[in-house]
């Protein structure tokens, strides 16, 4: 065995030991900081540099996370109502957006007319804030559930479709030529080297829009709704019940940060290739 050999079979288990690592520290690194937030907000209560009203001690808000969990619940349902409620309209609309945002962005990507017709609708709808067109829902679609759906699958579609848009248009030529000279068609060339190519950008583009969708969540559920998250934290922010709103927002960066998480993985497993070093 060669001296260059030995050196990179001694390396590869060098290389796999410092990433199994990395996942600890990084872990170990946010635990410190949250920690540390905790510490701060704690002291800054016990000493009464603020008044409760406005930030609340953090065994408070968990004492209130507890009884808001409780069949006592808070504003007529449960937390677990609320939080069913929400994910419900969340995934809703994120179904939606993908089952509709993703064909749109491939035929944008694959046709300049398409893109050209599309496009610059899209643009000019995106920057508006889901608050601005939400009276719009309610005239078009009444105070049910398809206007507040259809307020965060908008919010969602526009960075879904533009990502898959995105994803199509970074394929390499050279594979696609390829491809064909191997003689595959087009559903072959779509399948086989389009998908797999904007496959990453799309999944990118999935992560973006859950958390815009998250955002308007708050807003969507302004419109005549008795159960949700975003309802529970803007009824606590009316009654001036801070714990609770603190609890609500803190219930919903617990979720959406754990479905992000999920979303990095399956992202990893789907594209192991993605982001690779060489």
């Amino acid at each position: 065995m060669s001296l260059h050999s030995t050196v990179k079979v001694t390396a590869q288990p060098q290389v796999k030991a410092a990433r199994r690592c990395r996942v600890p520290r990084n872990v170990w690194l946010s635990g410190t900081i949250l920690l540390v937030v905790l510490v701060v907000w704690w002291g800054v209560a016990a000493l009464h540099w603020v008044s409760p009203l406005f930030l609340p001690a953090p065994q408070q808000v968990l004492h209130q996370l507890i009884i808001i969990a409780s069949p006592q619940g808070f504003m007529n349902a449960t937390l677990w109502q609320h939080l069913v409620a929400s994910l419900g309209r969340i995934m809703a609309a994120l179904l939606a957006a993908v089952i509709i945002g993703i064909p749109v962005g491939f035929a944008m990507g694959l046709n300049d007319t398409v893109r050209g017709i599309l496009d610059p609708l899209i643009e000019i709808y995106r920057p508006v804030p889901p608050l601005a067109y939400l009276p719009l829902m309610v005239i078009w679609f009444g105070i049910g559930e398809t206007s507040k759906i259809l307020l965060i699958s908008l919010a969602i579609f526009a960075p879904v479709t533009l990502s898959a848009m995105a994803g199509v248009r970074s394929v390499a030529r050279v594979r696609v030529r390829a491809a064909r000279t191997l003689g595959a068609n087009r559903w072959q060339v779509l399948r086989f080297v389009v998908l797999p190519s904007a496959l990453p950008e799309m999944l990118t583009g999935i992560r973006i829009g859950l958390g815009v969708g998250w955002s308007t969540l708050v807003a969507a559920e302004l419109i005549a709704a008795t159960r949700g998250l975003g309802f529970m934290v803007q009824s606590a922010g009316e009654l001036l019940a801070t714990d609770v709103l603190l609890a609500g927002i803190g219930v919903i960066a617990i979720i959406a940060f754990g479905l992000e998480l999920g979303l990095r993985t399956l992202q990893r497993r789907l594209t192991p290739w993605h982001g690779v070093q060489q």
